[in-house]
């Protein structure tokens, strides 16, 4: 095999896993539009028109409660947790402070497992993936986006129940600003050149084809098609431009001097600084002992480091007897591979109990539960088939292995972790979704309002966590790749194939463009794009603080603007 072709099956196998996963979560989804998902959602399709939600603050106390439960515009896309019939249903109407107090609380501690999720799990299994199949970080973004990209396929089919919100363009404005100026200004650095051009400018066509659906006011089968062959010539271009840069570094005296201008500008290795201080060699015992298997196993499972903890604030102490119960938790179900360690962190016991216990997890987090559930034939549910195969290959990998050498399939736990790690995230952001939304309709904000600010900014709270954290860890131009790249493979499952599915000919899905507001969301997301593919050049792809902040401007600029478009402030004249 020659290593072109080496390289495509690593893609390829990367690729195929991700497309595997979203095929199964994509039947529905929370997310109505951020870097991981379309940049428009189809919250305008027409539809029957419903009794708007926010009426039940106007009712009797004793009619909310059903009407709560009967109309469809107050039921929840997914998640664990109905937030509105809490209010309406379970406490009474004096206790209303108190039920938005506890959600805001909640809130908080949702945002607490986000980050925890993203920056000790997702984030270094991602890694640990890019290293196994040798992917630079900008290749494996523009096939892996994300979290937030799970749910992305039935937002289009989803929103036609709710009409008149501005999720999508409001979070793609909001990840090409907010998101990708917040990475700048946490770690300033040096932009790939050519993957970045490239991803801005199939971001930009993309955009284009939605101009196109809103001007004429319907979704065709050609269009979902263009959407599908779009895709292909990316992931086509993707591929070749790797291997033609590969080439030319192997040929090129460019190769051996990487201190030039041209190295550093297109560079898929980036280095990561670390100020922490490793403990592990101060403490290391003097004589050698082998641990149990048990020992084992309790070890692996402890969140807390004693000594760290004795030379820690009282701060850092609080903030981290808050996060044991997350951390404990997705030590138990999340594996982590770290191919810099000599053992790759090879757990047996623990990672023996997650062959078990992290498909389980899979099974009942996919549309929050209902794979898990759904019982086959009516008799045996697929969660307790999934328990029985899980606990018939711990068994086979716990006689098989040995505590001091990992197997050599160990790798594949990096997949079952992202994937583990990914789900952990959506189900945490669908929370957040929902809470807002409740927030929305206690405070009786309008759809649109609800869309640009509360939904938009909880729709990317998933992602946005994931590529802060990415920037923290030293990866800065990973996080700044998934803000563009991945929005391509997004506009696909998000966009284009419910399209094709709702386009099926004779017929087509008609868009009632929302006056003026969508205009304006959409001409936002536009310039932001036209913005950033000037400037950045123009900066020699060096992305400073300066950079950063003048995108958070942009945002704050677009925000106003949309708001005083909803309130009529601004408007068409009438002819």
């Amino acid at each position: 095999m020659t290593r072109r072709q080496k390289d495509l099956h690593r893609v390829l196998s990367l690729f195929l896993v991700l497309w595997m996963v979203e095929t199964v979560s994509g039947a529905r989804g929370p997310f109505t539009g951020t870097h991981m998902s379309s940049p428009f959602s189809a919250s305008d399709v027409k539809q029957t028109p419903t009794a708007d939600c926010r009426e039940v603050c106007g009712l009797n106390v004793s009619d909310r409660c059903d009407f709560i439960r009967t109309n469809p515009d107050c039921r929840s896309e997914g998640g664990y947790l109905n937030y509105l019939e809490g209010i309406f249903c379970h406490l009474p109407p004096n206790l209303l402070p108190l039920a938005v107090t506890l959600y805001a609380f909640w809130l908080l501690y949702l945002f607490l497992v986000l980050g925890v999720t993203a920056a000790k799990f997702f984030c270094p299994n991602l890694s640990a993936i890019c290293t196994l199949l040798k992917l630079s970080h900008n290749v494996a973004v523009s096939f892996c986006p994300g979290p937030g990209w799970l749910g992305d396929r039935a937002v289009w089919l989803v929103a036609q129940e709710r009409p008149g919100r501005a999720g999508g363009p409001g979070a793609g404005v909001l990840v090409t600003t907010v998101v990708a100026g917040g990475i700048a200004i946490l770690r300033p650095f040096t932009a790939a050149s050519r993957p970045f051009l490239r991803d801005i400018v199939f971001y930009m066509v993309a955009v284009f084809l939605t101009f196109t659906a809103l001007y004429l006011g319907r979704v065709t089968l050609a269009w979902a098609l263009g959407y599908l062959g779009l895709y292909v010539f990316y992931v086509l271009t993707v591929v070749v431009c790797t291997w033609l840069y590969r080439w030319q570094r192997r040929r090129s005296l460019v190769y051996s001097m990487p201190g030039t201008p041209e190295m550093l500008s297109d560079s898929e290795v980036e280095p990561v600084s670390s100020n922490s201080y490793d403990y592990s060699e101060e403490y290391r015992p003097l004589l050698f002992y082998q641990e149990t298997t048990a020992q084992i196993l309790a070890r692996a499972l402890n969140p807390l480091d004693y000594r760290k903890w004795r030379n820690k604030s009282v701060y850092w102490r609080a903030l981290k007897v808050l996060k044991l119960p997350v951390e404990f938790l997705l030590l138990l179900t999340v594996p982590v591979v770290d191919p810099d360690k000599d053992d790759g962190n090879w757990k047996r016991p623990l990672n023996c109990l997650h062959l078990v216990i992290s498909p389980l997890v899979l099974a009942l987090t996919l549309q929050s539960g209902a794979y898990g559930i759904y019982e086959i034939g009516g008799l045996f549910p697929v969660w307790a088939v999934v328990v029985i195969v899980g606990t018939a290959l711990a068994a086979v990998t716990f006689f098989a292995t040995s505590n001091s050498e990992p197997p050599r399939f160990h790798w594949l736990f990096a997949f079952l972790g992202f994937l583990t790690s990914a789900l952990w995230i959506n189900a945490a952001a669908t929370e957040v979704v929902n809470i807002l939304r409740s927030l929305g309709v206690v405070f009786r904000l309008s759809n649109t309002v609800l869309g640009l600010t509360l939904l938009a900014w909880g729709n990317s709270i998933g992602d946005a966590f994931s590529d802060f954290t990415l920037a923290r860890q030293g990866y800065p131009r990973m996080a700044f790749a998934a803000c563009f790249g991945g929005i391509i493979l997004s506009i696909l499952h998000g966009a284009a194939l419910p399209s094709a599915l709702v386009a099926r000919p004779p017929r087509a899905a008609g868009l009632e463009p929302d006056g003026l507001l969508v205009w304006v969301l959409a001409g936002a997301l536009g310039l932001s794009l036209v913005c950033s593919l000037v400037s950045v050049p123009l900066q020699c792809f060096q992305l400073n603080k300066v950079y950063g902040f003048c995108l958070l401007l942009f945002y704050v600029t677009f925000l106003v603007v949309a708001l005083l478009t909803e309130f009529g402030v601004i408007h068409l004249k009438s002819v």
